[in-house]
């Protein structure tokens, strides 16, 4: 029998700005192991040398955030842009934003999103 998948989450706007705060958290800190990472190379040298090892690193740490957030019943739309299924739409936030203040329908995408005020 197949798996049904899983249900996924509709969150009103209040319950979007209770999670917010683990969202903005979550992708800082993943930002800031990524900036660790590049700030320990010594030259451009370096990092061309070891370009591989790096891109699995960074990978694994965006794979580990993007799981993190998907955890939240937030939907990952690219690298640090996050979507709050509405039932009608999608709250939207990217990274640096300071908050979900956009928002898009199921078809418009990130380039349709409109601002909330």
């Amino acid at each position: 029998m197949a798996e049904r998948p899983p249900a996924r989450r509709i969150f009103s706007y209040d319950e979007v700005l209770s999670t917010f705060p683990a969202v903005r958290d979550l992708t800082r800190a993943a930002l800031r192991q990524i900036e660790a990472l590049t700030n320990r190379l010594q030259s451009l040298d370096e990092m061309e040398g070891r370009r591989s090892e790096l891109e699995e690193t960074i990978e694994r740490i965006v794979a580990a955030w993007t799981s993190e957030v998907t955890a939240l019943g937030c939907e990952v739309k690219g690298r640090w842009l996050v979507d709050w299924d509405s039932g009608d739409g999608y709250y939207c936030w990217r990274y640096p934003e300071a908050a979900v203040c956009h928002f898009h329908g199921y078809d418009e995408g990130f380039e349709g999103r409109v601002p909330l005020n």
